[in-house]
């Protein structure tokens, strides 16, 4: 199968500053982010707010966040090829993925923004974003039956009044919803157009007629809050909308292709952590007389651990370049996210083996990145979800 590809729009880092880029990262990671990750079980908002706005400072600082922007936007100026290895090693840690602007929904909600806001909303939201002065959401997630995973069939609606648009509805499973002042929300303006008549809205929270369900208890990512966001007769201006009216369907899809090239990227760190984790691990255990590293059953973990995590990496890095070349890549974001996220939940799981009873502990970390991969396979479409766009999209191409 052959592909009509444009020049590359945004040419790469020559690879020594690639790799110095990734080995600052990584430092940053390591020491600002991994030690706080024994207190990523906290559930006071209080602490969650502070760890999350020092972090994203020093992140600031060094100019580490939001690295696919434009240098004259406040970023590094990379394309997504670039961006997949620097959100890679982000995601050795969901706190330093978090403060980097690399873990959902910040980054795509930056990316939607900087293509789609009036200059007036980006002067309001985009800088303080990149900043770490405050957090976002992504609401497109509905409870009510029947929607669930089909965006096409929302449930909250929208309805001009004046110069403002009304709100009403509930969104489910919104990361960072307690803590977020901003949230690019989807709602139906136009209900016989079906997904053609779906909206987005750029909203500011609080906001008369807003109000937040309870923070999720979770099983991983405990250092993000996850909440529903509700709006009754929730009234914003009506230049917060963003695009056209009906032109939300196509954002939250260009959004989530983008997205799962991000939530790949950070299942890989995942994996890849858990990998070495289990790598040093093995090297230092003593049995039957020697390191278990000698051992052919841990052998057999650490190759099947390493052709897992490499053959994802090899997807998330094509899907990066089509993206980078202007070409579809909606197939190419679905097989790099559903095999980066099943990938993760798979070395970690190995990781606890190959740690046995220590694996199951606080004490060492990959109980830790065993839970964290699982929700990979949830947000951004789930696994299910995915295998239903890579097989649309292939039964399309070969016909």
């Amino acid at each position: 199968m052959t592909r009509t590809v444009p020049a590359n729009l945004r040419p790469s880092l020559p690879p020594h500053e690639l790799d110095a880029l990734c080995r600052r990262v990584r430092t940053f990671i390591d020491e600002e982010a991994i030690p706080r990750e024994d207190m990523s079980k906290a559930h006071d908002i209080g602490w969650l707010d502070d760890v999350s706005r020092v972090l994203r400072a020093k992140a600031q600082a060094q100019g580490l966040v939001a690295p696919q922007l434009p240098k004259e936007s406040g970023g590094m100026g990379l394309n997504w090829q670039d961006c997949a290895r620097v959100f890679e090693v982000c995601g050795r840690s969901f706190l330093g993925a978090g403060a980097m602007g690399c873990a959902a929904p910040d980054q795509p909600n930056i990316d939607t923004l900087m293509h789609l806001a009036a200059p007036s909303q980006k002067a309001q939201w985009l800088g303080p974003l990149m900043a770490g002065e405050i957090r976002s959401a992504f609401a497109m997630t509905e409870p009510a039956p029947g929607v669930g995973s089909d965006p096409r069939m929302l449930s909250t609606r929208a309805h001009r009044d004046g110069d403002h648009w009304v709100l009403n509805g509930t969104k489910s499973w919104i990361t960072n919803g307690y803590e977020a002042e901003a949230a690019i929300v989807f709602a139906t303006t136009d209900k016989a157009q079906k997904h053609k008549g779906i909206s987005a809205f750029l909203v500011p929270m609080p906001v008369a007629g807003f109000s937040r369900g309870k923070k999720e208890d979770k099983l991983g990512i405990r250092a993000s809050s996850t909440c529903n966001l509700i709006f009754e007769n929730c009234r914003v201006p009506k230049d917060h909308l963003l695009g056209e009216p009906g032109a939300g369907f196509k954002i939250a899809m260009g959004t989530l292709d983008g997205g799962r090239i991000g939530i790949a990227a950070q299942a890989l760190g995942i994996a890849q952590a858990a990998l070495e984790a289990s790598v040093a691990y093995a090297k230092e255990r003593q049995a039957f007389g020697a390191p278990i590293e000698k051992l052919q059953a841990i052998q057999f973990k650490i190759a099947d651990m390493a052709m897992r995590t490499e053959s994802a990496r090899l997807l998330t890095w094509r899907a990066a370049t089509l993206k980078d070349q202007g070409a579809k890549f909606t197939k190419e974001a679905a097989m790099a996210k559903l095999s980066a996220s099943e990938a993760a939940t798979f070395v970690a799981h190995q990781a606890i083996q190959v740690f046995g009873g220590n694996g199951y502990v606080t004490d060492y970390p990959v109980e830790r990145h065993y839970r964290d991969a699982r929700i990979t396979e949830i947000y951004e479409g789930t696994s299910e979800i995915q295998r239903v766009v890579i097989g649309t999209n292939v039964l399309k191409e070969i016909g």
